[in-house]
């Protein structure tokens, strides 16, 4: 095969991205919402991973079919997602007095959008390597930073008498 449909994707390839971005987007919710009991969970991430999964598939089949014809980039489109994505987790960024919360799922959901982009542009093992790593970060780091806290809170020095004497 030669030229523009050597390029595009099958239907049932592109169905298959799209259910691959929704489940690891579903992943990584489940994690948000059930471990960390943030209230952007399971829904939220499995949308922001197929939205930005279907974005790019729909890019791609574009590009397919005017291929030789205009200057289309799928990768233009890729950096707009990451801008949106970017605004949406601004979003849930709240200040409180002189604490922040909601960063670690903002975060969360742009790691999302990067790996369901991914998985739109066929990067398979990629996608589901970075999911891996995602969910062992956000539940592996949440009980070591717990362990930490429980260490020196009950190891902290007399504050009284700095020097423990």
């Amino acid at each position: 095969m030669h030229g523009p449909e050597f390029l595009a994707d099958t239907q049932i390839v592109m169905l298959g991205k799209l259910a691959l971005a929704s489940f690891l987007g579903l992943l990584i919710g489940t994690e948000r919402g059930l471990i960390a009991k943030q209230p952007a969970g399971t829904r939220t991430f499995s949308l922001v991973a197929l939205a930005t999964c279907l974005l790019v598939v729909v890019g791609n089949h574009v590009n397919a079919q005017v291929y030789g014809i205009m200057n289309f980039d799928p990768t233009h489109l890729a950096g707009s997602i990451v801008q949106g994505v970017g605004f949406l987790g601004a979003g849930l960024i709240i200040f409180r007095g002189d604490s922040i919360h909601g960063i670690t799922t903002a975060a969360g959901l742009w790691l999302t959008a990067a790996i369901g982009i991914a998985v739109g542009f066929g990067l398979y093992l990629l996608s589901i390597f970075g999911t891996l790593l995602m969910i062992i970060i956000l539940t592996g780091m949440w009980f070591v930073e717990h362990q930490w806290k429980d260490w020196f809170t009950t190891h902290r020095p007399d504050t009284e008498n700095p020097l423990g004497r």
